[in-house]
């Protein structure tokens, strides 16, 4: 039987709404997955609440009857953009609702004037490829989320933590991490990510020095109600600076964010790598991460922005 057309109206989520676009998220990626409990999806964390904080106009609900069907959100890392998490109620999905969502976070992307749009999705899921390709995103490289277990450790390492220094020092750290991002990649900035972490308390920045120049840096969410859900210390962006010991910066990057985790009484560190950095891969492998979920990056255009081998840098655009 054909369905009958719905009047999608998408505008910008409600902060009272916000509850409700939980529920939904967890239910629409919990059955897409096959739960017994679709509503046990992703347990504790919170990927919507933080995230419409940072910019509640880049927030856009899907609305039919006057009722919340869908949510999607634009994210802006400076030249970078990426959007997520998409989810649409399952009892309105081949509606088209996904697609307006999408529409919406484009139309945003022009106006942030982002010159490189990534996206993570179902490295398995052919429907959600042709669905990101009628908007231009092309399949790229795979990308793990791995995880490793942790324990207290007498190792001393020198790290520091951004809510922890003090304020002229973070206006330095942020510049430092800025221009770090910058050789990285022109343009690509992660400042609302390490600012909304300490506004928000919803973890902290790890900074790694060497004779006084950051070197490294780890935006890190810890425990529940935050990316990373009880036990977790979860890393969202990390990055070494390029350069003679870029390999030896990173190994020891991820130990200090090792330390941080067990400096918060949590389990487990998480972190998201696209397998084009080839040798970051291989350094995490040997540190015992272990691969939990696999994802594809999906580029528009179809370029390789800072997705290359010589490059050291943790994320996953979730």
């Amino acid at each position: 039987m054909r369905r009958l057309a719905v009047q999608i109206k998408i505008r910008t989520l409600q902060e009272t709404e916000i509850p409700e676009a939980n529920r939904i998220f967890k239910l629409a990626f919990g059955t897409f997955i096959g739960l017994p409990n679709p509503l046990e999806f992703y347990g504790d964390a919170d990927l919507i609440t933080h995230r419409w904080k940072i910019d509640p106009s880049a927030v856009f609900a899907a609305e039919i009857d006057r009722k919340l069907v869908g949510t999607n959100i634009a994210c802006c890392w400076g030249s970078i953009g990426y959007f997520g998490p998409l989810s649409v109620h399952p009892e309105y999905w081949n509606q088209g609702v996904a697609q307006k969502l999408i529409a919406a976070v484009m139309s945003k992307f022009e106006q942030w004037d982002i010159k490189q749009a990534v996206l993570f999705t179902f490295a398995e899921s052919s429907k959600h490829h042709v669905l990101y390709q009628k908007f231009g995103f092309y399949p790229r490289f795979l990308t793990f989320i791995m995880a490793k277990s942790i324990q207290e450790t007498s190792e001393k390492l020198a790290y520091s933590q951004y809510s922890q220094i003090e304020p002229e020092l973070r206006r330095q750290s942020l510049i430092a991490c800025l221009e770090m991002t910058h050789e990285i990649y022109p343009g690509l900035d992660v400042s609302s990510e390490i600012i909304s972490v300490y506004e928000q308390n919803l973890g902290d920045t790890v900074l790694l020095w060497e004779d006084n120049q950051l070197v490294g840096f780890a935006v890190c969410h810890c425990g529940a109600n935050t990316e990373a859900g009880s036990n977790d210390c979860y890393i969202k962006f990390a990055a070494v600076k390029p350069g003679i010991k870029v390999a030896e910066n990173f190994d020891k990057l991820l130990m200090c964010c090792e330390k941080f985790t067990a400096k918060q009484k949590l389990t487990r560190l998480v972190a998201g790598i696209n397998t084009s950095h080839e040798q970051a891969y291989k350094i995490m492998f040997s540190q015992q991460f272990r691969t939990e979920l696999t994802g594809v990056a999906m580029h528009k255009p179809n370029l390789e922005n800072y997705n290359r081998a010589d490059i050291f840098v943790l994320d996953n655009w979730r």
